[in-house]
């Protein structure tokens, strides 16, 4: 029998393990938990909550703080751009029925119309998280954790499958690495060009600035 068309077994697999997950932690009772995770789940939309905490590290952190909110955000930009436009089309995986696996009403945040696979919340929060980490390793070490509590909050609302969460999570972060990695090789081939005034200046003192000479037109 022609198996053309067919998913691979192990996808399968992986697949069956991805929706039992999803469906266990939806009839796990966490009624101190569904409200609060309801909450953060939406604050992240359209990256508000990634974007303020950018604006807090220019205010707040200095120099440092305002590097690590135009990597962090630069990141996020680019990732938002490659995962919605590029990634999330081809992935074509419904979202999970919520009602049907019993996730309580209490935890409901709008569902996207958009592909379920991968997380575009997941892939957004660590690309930020790995962004600001070149400049302020000690600050992402929470701003990461705030992304995994993101990621995870698309599956306790019923969103997401964890498969989903997880794939959006390393693309972030992939992404995040190349775009820091570019920011940084333009940033040192702009520094040697921007340098070579003054080291002109320091070995053969300033450049000679050119002036008009006026010539008087009266005869003698």
């Amino acid at each position: 029998m022609s198996t053309s068309g067919r998913r691979p077994r192990w996808l399968e697999d992986l697949q069956q393990v991805d929706a039992a997950v999803y469906a266990a932690v939806a009839v796990t009772p966490t009624p101190a938990l569904d409200r609060a995770l309801s909450r953060l789940s939406q604050a992240a939309d359209y990256s508000r909550l990634w974007i303020g905490t950018g604006a807090l590290l220019a205010l707040l952190a200095g120099p440092n703080g305002r590097r690590a909110a135009e990597l962090g955000l630069g990141s996020l930009g680019v990732t938002a751009t490659v995962v919605n436009l590029g990634i999330k089309p081809l992935g074509r995986r419904r979202r999970p029925d919520r009602e049907g696996a019993g996730v309580p009403l209490l935890r409901h945040v709008p569902t996207p119309a958009s592909s379920s696979f991968p997380s575009g919340h997941s892939a957004a929060a660590f690309a930020f998280a790995t962004g600001v980490g070149h400049t302020l390793p000690h600050a992402a070490v929470p701003i990461r954790a705030l992304a995994a509590l993101v990621s995870y909050s698309r599956v306790h609302t019923g969103v997401h499958y964890p498969g989903d969460v997880l794939v959006g999570a390393l693309i972030g972060a992939a992404i995040a690495q190349a775009y820091v990695s570019s920011s940084s090789r333009s940033a040192r081939m702009i520094r040697p060009a921007a340098s070579i005034s003054a080291r002109w200046e320091n070995a053969c003192g300033k450049l000679p600035r050119w002036r008009p000479v006026l010539v008087s037109s009266s005869s003698a």
